[in-house]
């Protein structure tokens, strides 16, 4: 802002000025307030009426309260003494900051002649527009905190996959972090953080996942939580559910081949898309329910602005809320191109005749399910089906529906008969009466639901 002192006083307080009659923490906020809005001027020096009153500086005291904003807010605006009515003033020009600027913890935002504190709902849109919070640092996190062990076999994942090209295996840590984009200005990213740290949940307390296994909607059969850093929340998450699900065995050959309820796949591209996507401003965890009939995955962080579902659900360009988070899920090799893991999904759940999952999302959370087959052999068995309705179960869940008459043509008995077997049929739930009376009358399965 190139206003003159007069032109600035003459203004007073609005959007962009604030008057200020001597140095103190307030200066601090506003000028993180300033940077995170649209910049601004501080005169100190001045009182709320425009009284000119000036700031009596002692030797080297100048210097201290410019170290001062910039060892607190990590950023350094143009900070001047200049003189007005024979009288001391100090000038501060924020311009707009390319990254969020905090102060003690909290992002400030300037709300015309007032300096305000961010609350979750602001902060969340706020770095939903920047999309750099992965960038942003945190200098109390030191290479102490870091889990050597986790590095070391990214390293070795991403050389075998031939995405880490290192000439020297002995690269220090630090240069390795440095050329993968994960330390900005000395200090190490919140990508950083979350990727490699021992307990990124000091910093990131909501940053974990939570593995439920459920009878219904409120009957909580086994729970667990999992936090630590990305690569660990992945592989274990992985195991948890696993060791919810069922799993048979297939001799093809001389091999044993095994058949879990869901493709292990699609989970594995589930769990990255949820630790990719994820908005990590939030509070709280990401959850993965696991039923008798499905795998519902919920995860806080929807959808993008400019992406719809029909996007997403078509072939796009891959737009991840956190770049770098996902650039080092590639390199390791944990998924393939940016942007196939929802048609790797479909594949792998189609592959193992599974129904279509099914998504919803909003620009809050992000919704996966992935439905089970229940409808097999062995369980239509269990429930006391005889060989004739199993045949026809099969054949619903291949064409839809079955009339009567169908029954009849399929299994190659009387109207009487087929009438009984769907009438018991009907009255297990297996199948439902759709269609009115007469020849109008078919039998389908119900649909899972979502809830």
């Amino acid at each position: 802002m190139s206003k003159s002192i007069s032109e600035l006083i003459k203004e007073a307080e609005n959007q962009f000025i604030e008057l200020k009659e001597q140095f103190s923490e307030g200066v601090l906020k506003t000028i993180s307030a300033f940077a995170n809005t649209s910049g601004g001027v501080i005169l100190i020096g001045v009182k709320d009426n425009k009284e000119v009153v000036g700031i009596n500086l002692k030797v080297g005291e100048f210097e201290e309260i410019v170290n001062k904003i910039v060892d607190s807010l990590g950023f350094q605006p143009e900070i001047k003494l200049v003189s007005f009515n024979r009288k001391k003033l100090i000038r501060i020009d924020v311009q707009k900051s390319s990254i969020p600027i905090k102060y003690k913890g909290i992002y400030y935002k300037r709300v015309g002649n007032t300096t305000r504190g961010m609350n979750t709902d602001e902060l969340s849109r706020f770095f939903r527009q920047d999309l750099r919070w992965e960038r942003l640092t945190k200098p109390e996190f030191s290479i102490d905190d870091l889990d050597e062990e986790t590095i070391k076999n990214f390293v070795s994942l991403g050389t075998s996959k031939g995405r880490l090209n290192l000439q020297n295996r002995n690269i220090s840590t630090q240069v390795l972090l440095k050329m993968l984009g994960l330390i900005e200005n000395e200090h190490f990213t919140n990508a950083c953080i979350l990727l490699f740290g021992k307990n990124p949940q000091q910093f990131f307390l909501g940053a974990k996942m939570r593995v439920v296994r459920l009878k219904d909607n409120i009957t909580i059969i086994g729970d667990r939580w999992i936090s630590g850093n990305l690569f660990k929340q992945y592989y274990e998450t992985e195991e948890a559910i696993k060791s919810l699900i069922n799993v048979r065995y297939e001799i093809k050959g001389f091999n044993r081949e095994d058949i879990w309820d869901y493709p292990l796949p699609a989970i594995r591209e589930g769990i990255a898309n949820a630790l990719i996507h994820r908005d990590y401003l939030e509070g709280r965890e990401t959850q993965i329910k696991v039923y008798d009939d499905k795998i519902w995955f919920n995860n806080l962080g929807g959808l993008l602005d400019g992406v719809s579902l029909e996007e997403l659900l078509s072939a796009h360009a891959s737009k991840p809320r956190n770049p770098l988070i996902a650039n080092i899920f590639y390199t390791a090799g944990i998924i393939e191109s940016l942007g196939s893991g929802i048609d790797r999904m479909r594949s792998a759940l189609k592959e193992q005749n599974l129904p279509e999952m099914k998504i919803e999302a909003n620009h809050f959370d992000f919704n996966l399910w992935f439905l089970k087959d229940v409808y097999t052999k062995e369980y239509l068995t269990k429930l006391g089906l005889n060989e004739r309705q199993t045949k026809a179960v099969m054949y619903v869940k291949k064409s839809g529906k079955i009339t009567n008459k169908e029954y009849q043509e399929l299994t190659k008995i009387s109207r009487q008969t087929a009438t009984i077997d769907l009438s018991e049929l009907t009255e297990k739930s297996i199948f439902i009466k759709i269609g009115k009376a007469g020849r109008g009358i078919a039998y389908e399965l119900p649909k899972l639901t979502n809830n």
